[in-house]
């Protein structure tokens, strides 16, 4: 669940009781929202249908559980005046109307205690922030929690999202690695995401990217924060991260990478999807989620993405590499994805999956060596066990290290970048050449 610190703001005027009513400028600004909940009753009962404008389609939670939630994404420095709840016949009895600008630390703009379901209006708030949620405490029935239609009112936010990085211009390095966090403790001797996190850590990059699997074995929300949060989530607020397999199913049952966005919070979905892009100097950088790469909503907006791109120089990153020698072997769920980002002039890819380091020479979605392809750098060393060597090497493999836990430091300037595999005790064990953006 996503954590409970909150505090009461100025007390809002109570429902019905005549607060201060809609101004002019006042907006519906829920509708259509990204968003999330704590759990589905049923993968038709989901939190999408409290924002649809529809009454005869409900959000509804797992029964006899509590607390419960639904949060909407709403857009940087959103600011609500109103809200109204509809409830289903499982209502809460308890709840709160809550705000928070990082998905992590909530400000409560209303509190009931004593709720009969209906219709519920909050008037007279003064909230700010990114997201929205309804957190039940106490449920009216013996069921869950239901919303036939969850409105938001004032206006919403725009522009960039909280996590984007500044845009320093010139050089700039950045640090990487995926299939990082065991469920082990710094204080046993064969734990290594803590030795690659101290690593990454003394390079002081300018920012963090991961590529997937960050927390094993289900990564399951406990997981996240006995582990990855100890070591790489000691520098979450300078990271970037994409999912990987591991993190797609938190109870083996549906597919939402649910832990992952709880512990990530906003910079899991910074543009409210599992998919999303920054600049940082001259270049573009695009954070991918290949769990659904078979998601035309994603396809569509890459396209658009790389239509938009402004800069120079673009790399990208996700969990399955298109391209590998190790165990997993190629995967091809990754080449249309691929060939869209040649399309756009991308530079590098950055995968994981594989638990092994490799860096390949420029070639095309088909495996062709092409000085205007891309140069896929496999960084899956970053601290769970490391594989062994697959059945074969693939075409185009400049560098393979089997037996090295470690990060990828990247070195960017406004027109190039040259890549290190830098083990945990800081010895570099491979230099990529310097590539010139096209």
């Amino acid at each position: 669940m996503y954590g409970d610190e909150f505090h009461i703001a100025d007390e809002p005027a109570p429902a019905g009781s005549g607060g201060s009513v809609a101004t002019r400028a006042e907006q519906l600004i829920s509708r259509s929202a990204p968003a999330t909940s704590s759990s589905d009753e049923d993968a038709t009962l989901t939190p999408a249908k409290a924002v649809d404008g529809d009454r005869n389609t409900r959000w509804g939670s797992a029964e006899g559980k509590d607390p419960q939630w639904i949060r909407l994404d709403l857009g940087k420095d959103a600011t609500v005046s109103r809200v109204t709840v509809e409830w289903e016949d499982a209502y809460a009895k308890a709840y709160r109307i809550e705000m928070s600008a990082d998905g992590s630390k909530w400000t409560a703009l209303a509190a009931e205690t004593a709720g009969n379901g209906g219709t519920d209006e909050w008037t007279g708030l003064t909230g700010k922030g990114r997201y929205l949620r309804v957190y039940g405490t106490s449920r009216g029935t013996q069921w869950g929690y239901s919303i036939k239609e969850l409105e938001a009112f004032g206006a919403r936010g725009d522009g960039p999202g909280p996590t984007d990085p500044p845009d320093p211009g010139g050089a700039f390095t950045v640090v990487g690695a995926g299939d990082i966090a065991d469920q082990c403790t710094a204080g046993q001797s064969g734990c290594q995401h803590f030795k690659t996190a101290a690593r990454a850590k003394a390079i002081n990059p300018a920012f963090y990217i991961t590529m997937g699997d960050n927390q094993y074995d289900d990564a399951h929300i406990e997981d996240f924060r006995n582990y990855y949060d100890k070591s790489w989530g000691t520098f979450k607020d300078k990271t970037y991260p994409v999912p990987g397999n591991h993190e797609a199913y938190d109870d083996w049952d549906n597919q939402d990478e649910r832990a992952y966005r709880e512990y990530f919070g906003s910079r899991a979905t910074p543009k409210g999807k599992m998919w999303y892009s920054y600049d940082y100097g001259n270049w573009h950088f695009v954070a991918l989620n290949s769990n659904r790469f078979d998601e035309q909503e994603q396809i569509d907006w890459l396209k658009a993405d790389l239509a938009a791109n402004k800069k120079s120089c673009v790399a990208a990153y996700f969990h399955h590499p298109l391209f590998s020698s190790g165990s997993h072997g190629n995967d091809p769920v990754s080449q249309p994805v691929w060939k869209l980002l040649q399309q756009g002039g991308t530079e590098l890819v950055l995968s994981g999956h594989d638990h092994h380091y490799e860096r390949f020479a420029p070639q095309t979605a088909n495996g062709a060596a092409d000085p205007n392809g891309i140069v896929e750098i496999l960084g899956g060393a970053g601290g769970k066990d490391l594989y062994g060597a697959g059945d074969t090497v693939q075409d185009n493999s400049l560098k393979r290290i089997w037996d090295t836990f470690g990060v990828v430091k990247l070195d960017f300037t406004d027109n190039s970048f040259t890549s290190h595999f830098v083990g945990t005790d800081g010895t570099v064990r491979d230099t990529s050449p310097t590539y010139t953006c096209r």
